[in-house]
């Protein structure tokens, strides 16, 4: 939940909160890209009847720009519609549900796939089933079993899913929020404690997941395989969005009418960007705007606000990035331009001139036989920033880019602190309870609401 509540309105729209985006090539199948969007966040387990579904309402978005302007050139639409088989009970189920079309299941959600590409829309798959939750060795006994009957191969060559997985996002919310007071470095805190192991702020609780995995050549913009890392069109970028029709009319029956065009609500590229780079007055605003609108937040960028709290809640520890006085190249180039040639040896992820908050993948990196979680920056050309993979700890590796470890790639007389070197919140990718898949959708198996402790 890497942009969980990150701006007022969204946090008050779970349904259309899109929470983490991931891009990777697949370890499974490395001819294919896998492209994986999150939301509603923070789900637990237990929270029925009416248990976690995707908004019929919403238009959900993962889009990819392959030219490097900002502008999504393919968009996958996912659009679902529920349907009660009997609206004389409260339950969501009457029995143990053993198959997709089980009597016994009563709310159900289905969701057709929409290819958009150069203004043409093709609908790819419709009624399309969508898993139900997991609530408990009783009504859902083999969930592994209905999760896999959901797994859908289109006609046109992509896979997809959508439906409930076990939260993959693993980071020390309690610490983070309370003012950066991370417990591996919490004896170096404005109010020192002892230094303790990070905890896991969503351990144990789900998302509902929309993943597509395709083969690289429907993502090029000539439709070529990427092979060569240098090349730019082995580079895309991608984020996701959901929209709202622009009017919603409450009747006095309890029904809910809309009208008119989709408005973007909500948008997620780089994990963390609208949480901690947007000041609180512009995050609703970001969250309407297309990524090739970005120029207005580069001086956000470019002057971030987290190395002067990292100073003022650790005195003495962190460098005063204030004192360096340069805008912020090494954030730029990660975050908004990509990664030209020349600056890590046999890498780029460059997307060109425009600044647009985007997850930048190079397709023609192979994936890496024994991932490091610290991607790039452990020395992983196939980790985040390139792309995002699932076990990638983004939140270290972007605090310790925010703290300064990464400027000395622009700037080789700028050496960082030791402490930018090493700052964490504790935790790694074994802090995750579910098991990561090793294949398709990756993410893992969500957690019961029957075994979820309280």
């Amino acid at each position: 939940m890497s942009s969980h509540r990150e701006a007022p309105e969204i946090s008050k729209d779970p349904v259309a909160d899109n929470t983490d985006v991931y891009a990777f090539v697949s370890p499974n199948d490395p001819n294919t890209v896998t492209l994986i969007a999150n939301y509603i966040p923070l789900e637990w387990p237990p929270g029925g009847p009416n248990f976690y579904e995707f908004g019929d309402d919403v238009l959900y978005e993962i889009n990819i720009d392959n030219d490097g302007d900002g502008r999504a050139d393919i968009t996958y639409q996912f659009n679902f519609r529920t349907s009660v088989q009997n609206r004389d009970t409260f339950l969501y189920n009457t029995g143990p549900i053993s198959s997709l079309t089980d009597p016994n299941w009563n709310v159900r959600q289905l969701y057709s796939v929409t290819r958009v590409k150069n203004g043409r829309e093709t609908v790819l798959g419709d009624a399309l089933a969508s898993p139900p939750c997991n609530i408990g060795p009783f009504s859902t006994p083999d969930y592994d079993t209905l999760a896999q009957e959901a797994i859908h191969v289109l006609p046109s060559g992509e896979t997809v899913f959508a439906g409930q997985r076990a939260e993959g996002f693993y980071v020390d919310l309690g610490s983070v929020f309370d003012l950066l007071d991370l417990r591996p470095f919490q004896n170096l805190h404005i109010n020192p404690m002892a230094a303790a192991p990070g905890v896991d702020g969503t351990n144990r609780l789900n998302v509902h997941t929309m993943a597509i995995q395709l083969p690289k050549s429907m993502l090029t913009r000539d439709g070529s395989n990427p092979t060569n890392p240098a090349d730019p069109r082995s580079v895309i970028g991608v984020y996701a969005s959901a929209s709202r029709r622009k009017a919603i009319i409450f009747g006095s029956n309890g029904e809910v009418e809309e009208y008119g065009p989709w408005v973007q609500v909500s948008r997620l590229g780089n994990p963390l960007f609208n949480e901690v780079i947007i000041p609180l007055g512009l995050k609703d605003f970001w969250n309407s705007q297309s990524p090739n609108k970005d120029r207005q937040f580069l001086k956000y960028v470019e002057y971030p606000e987290v190395p002067q709290r990292l100073v003022e809640v650790y005195p003495g520890v962190f460098p005063d990035l204030a004192a360096y006085k340069k805008a912020r190249a090494d954030l730029v180039a990660i975050l908004l331009t990509g990664i030209p040639t020349g600056i890590i040896p046999g890498f780029q992820n460059a997307t060109g001139q425009t600044p647009a908050d985007l997850l930048r993948l190079n397709m023609a990196i192979p994936p890496t036989a024994a991932p490091n979680f610290l991607g790039i920056l452990g020395g992983d050309l196939a980790g985040f920033p390139n792309g995002r993979r699932v076990t990638d700890d983004v939140f270290t590796i972007e605090l310790r880019a925010i703290a300064g470890v990464t400027i000395p790639l622009v700037d080789p007389s700028f050496t960082p602190d030791a402490a930018a070197s090493a700052v964490t919140d504790g935790l790694d990718p074994s802090s995750v309870a579910s098991p990561f898949l090793a294949s398709f959708p990756y993410l893992g198996i969500p957690y019961s609401g029957f075994y979820n402790p309280s």
